[in-house]
């Protein structure tokens, strides 16, 4: 049921609503941020769609469709043997996705889905597509689904998931309704931690107000590593405002320049970034709940105490034109170095 699904309530009740109505669209385009539960209301709408004995307009969550769709984990190519060009079915035989590999997504896989989809349904009442992901469509691919989007079957659904709308072609965007998804609020991403994960209250009040309304981003997320990489960046903050001390501005900065990797350097800068922001927001007279990192609120203080907007201006423009240097494959520790003699100076 939609019910058990975290924020988004105005998506359900747009749902809900196309289901009373019988005139479910052939293809709909859920978009908004990673993470945010756009497969699962996905994977819910199949549900309540094949349902054998629906609750009003919703899943029953109990009859062998639902729990064969609900089982459905769709998991990710993993051996060198498997076939990347291809749909992924579910356990029932009327679901099945279609997600990038390395980033895109190929036209064997969508010619595939082309010609199940004229098919009816072999146990259902509907066939349902998922396009997870669908901005890494090549354009092979996006014009195999063109072809599909045109005239779909009354008995098929497409459901496209993208962070990035815009990079689909506006043909494809036309075809479909548009479901916009919002980032769930902390306070519900707090008590699904909680209550659903069996997470301590201060973990989970800390993961919900870092993790920017994304489910997926929470539940993936390590604390401790967060705290380690956030002890790194604030010490960066520190030698830059309290102590001046440039020997420790560059050890702190060390672990900065150490990053595994580019995911692993922008997760870093995320975090100084978040770090200048709060500290700024106190400066500014905002009050502690507002700032994400608030178990952190006397040295965010200390801190803001020494801050001046310009300089965090400066400072946050310094790490989002480093951003924008990480396509070429720069050397991190010289770069890290160099970002905050940068800040030293501002």
């Amino acid at each position: 049921m939609f019910s058990r699904l975290i924020g988004n309530e105005e998506v359900k009740s747009a749902l809900r609503h196309l289901l009373a109505s019988g005139r479910m669209p052939g293809s709909l385009l859920f978009t908004g941020e990673e993470g945010i539960g756009k497969k699962l209301f996905a994977l819910e709408l199949a549900k309540a769609l094949n349902c054998r004995h629906r609750v009003g307009v919703e899943a029953c969550d109990e009859c062998s469709s639902c729990k064969r769709i609900a089982n459905s984990t769709f998991p990710p190519f993993s051996s060198p043997d498997d076939n990347k060009e291809r749909m992924i079915w579910s356990e029932h035989g009327d679901l099945a996705m279609v997600r990038p590999y390395k980033q895109i997504i190929r036209v064997k896989p969508m010619r595939e889905l082309e010609r199940e989809a004229n098919f009816r349904p072999f146990e259902g009442a509907a066939r349902v597509f998922i396009v997870e992901d669908a901005e890494y469509m090549n354009d092979q691919a996006a014009n195999a689904l063109l072809k599909t989007l045109e005239e779909p079957p009354a008995t098929t659904h497409l459901i496209l998931t993208t962070t990035n709308p815009t990079a689909l072609l506006a043909t494809i965007r036309s075809r479909c309704q548009v479901i916009r998804f919002a980032p769930v609020a902390a306070e519900q991403l707090e008590k699904f931690l909680i209550e659903e994960k069996a997470m301590p209250a201060g973990d989970a009040a800390l993961l919900a107000r870092t993790s920017q309304g994304s489910i997926g981003r929470a539940c993936a997320s390590d604390l401790n590593e967060y705290r380690e990489r956030r002890e790194s960046m604030l010490g960066v903050l520190k030698a830059l405002t309290i102590t001046g001390n440039r020997v420790q501005l560059l050890r702190s900065a060390e672990g900065l320049g150490a990053a595994r990797d580019r995911a692993d350097y922008e997760e870093s800068l995320g975090v100084l970034e978040t770090l200048i922001r709060d500290a700024w927001a106190l400066r500014l007279g905002l009050p502690a709940e507002t700032v994400v990192n608030s178990d952190l609120i006397n040295d965010l203080r200390e801190i803001a105490a020494e801050l001046s907007s310009e300089k965090a201006a400066s400072w946050l423009s310094a790490i989002e034109e480093l951003r924008g240097t990480l396509e070429v494959n720069i050397n991190k520790r010289i770069a890290s170095d160099a970002l905050v003699m940068r800040m030293a100076a501002a």
